[in-house]
């Protein structure tokens, strides 16, 4: 597919199209995603009740310790949400980390060797990861007082069964049947996942209803300015946020690596971590998209590196991602922001696919790169 040939800037406008070019399931996952935020919204107000009495007698220990995990995408959620979700702990004891589940399954004495009691929140799309599961039996063994609260997008996943089987200590929080990816790449499981954690331990509901609104409306007004991002001849693609826009900036690296089978490298950074050596690999091959923070303090950082990156003028293009460019309204905090943001970086990473002649769906058709991640040998840990 040439990229004169790319679907309309509606992603679903031509099924067929969609369909010749291994579009079909990935085009749907992230145009679903603001019905499936409103969908999880009302699915989390039947289950609060519960939830919320099994959470209680966590949340109510001085030295609560909570982990999220998860393995690539998945860990992201947490990387993003855990500052925030520190600040809403209700005593000054308690703290909320994120360590991903490939550094736990290799180095599990560094990180499961307090004694204190521990929420371990894992991540997981199909929940059959290797490194997922052996995360949650590392902690079983290693920590004196742990419980799990396993979210995940597939009720028959080997999470969803330590639930079943353990319901001593752990709750299950499944997703909305459809962000069970069919795609390779994760994206409305992302954002569901990422959903439910703030529901769970910050809920705002003006904020929930804004950050629908604004997704739906790149969705209806802004996929041809993405689609022309897209166009652009990079070789190289760099992701800048800051906060809780790091991990969303490393989401979409990941995202625009996978679905373009590696034919353009991607990074990501912050815009102040950017200057200490990273910015060497702008060139007139770079793009550079900048995730803008909606904190006025935050933000003075961002805009004085977009106006050094073009005083330089050496960079192929830039673009910023703001929320005062796509609506006008009061201002969504970060946390909230990454999800119409993903949302936007997900439809980027589509269109350059399909410019490169890649299918979203299958961008790796060799097997190098699965959908569940194959080929990890887990070994016994003895103390």
């Amino acid at each position: 597919m040439l990229a004169t040939d790319l679907p309309d800037a509606q992603l679903l406008a031509d099924p067929a199209q969609l369909d010749r070019a291994g579009a079909t399931w990935t085009a749907r996952e992230i145009c679903q995603q603001p019905r499936l935020w409103q969908q999880l919204a009302q699915q989390h107000r039947s289950f609060a009740t519960e939830l919320a009495n099994w959470l209680a007698p966590l949340l109510a220990q001085p030295q609560l310790r909570i982990i999220f995990t998860g393995a690539g995408t998945s860990a992201y959620i947490g990387e993003a949400l855990a500052a925030h979700i520190q600040q809403q702990l209700p005593l000054a004891g308690q703290r909320a980390e994120a360590i991903s589940t490939t550094d736990i399954v290799s180095h599990p004495q560094l990180y499961l060797g307090s004694k204190q009691p521990t929420l371990l929140v894992s991540y997981g799309r199909s929940g059959n990861s290797p490194e997922s599961v052996a995360a949650v039996q590392l902690a079983d063994q290693l920590l004196p007082d742990c419980r799990h609260l396993l979210i995940s997008c597939n009720a028959q996943g080997q999470l969803a069964q330590y639930a079943q089987q353990h319901p001593a200590n752990s709750l299950l929080y499944l997703m909305p049947d459809a962000a069970h990816d069919q795609s390779f790449a994760m994206t409305s499981s992302f954002s569901c996942m990422y959903l439910a954690t703030l529901l769970t331990f910050a809920p705002e509901q003006q904020a929930l209803n804004g950050s629908i609104a604004l997704a739906q409306q790149i969705l209806d007004t802004r996929l041809d300015q993405i689609r022309a991002q897209a166009l652009q001849p990079c070789q190289r693609m760099v992701f800048l946020g800051a906060g809780p826009l790091k991990a969303i900036a490393q989401e979409a690296a990941l995202k625009y690596l996978e679905l373009t089978a590696g034919q353009v490298l991607s990074s990501f950074e912050t815009p102040l971590g950017f200057r200490h050596g990273p910015k060497s690999l702008v060139s007139s091959s770079t793009q550079i998209l900048l995730l803008q923070s909606s904190d006025r303090y935050s933000q003075q950082y961002d805009l004085d590196l977009l106006r050094e990156l073009q005083q330089d003028n050496q960079a192929l293009a830039i673009d910023v991602l703001a929320q005062q460019q796509l609506a006008a309204g009061t201002a969504l905090a970060d946390v909230w922001l990454g999800l119409p943001f993903v949302l936007w970086c997900q439809a980027l990473a589509f269109y350059k696919a399909l410019q490169l002649n890649v299918s979203p769906d299958n961008p790796c058709p060799g097997g190098q790169v699965n959908r569940v991640v194959q080929g990890v040998r887990l070994y016994p840990f003895t103390e």
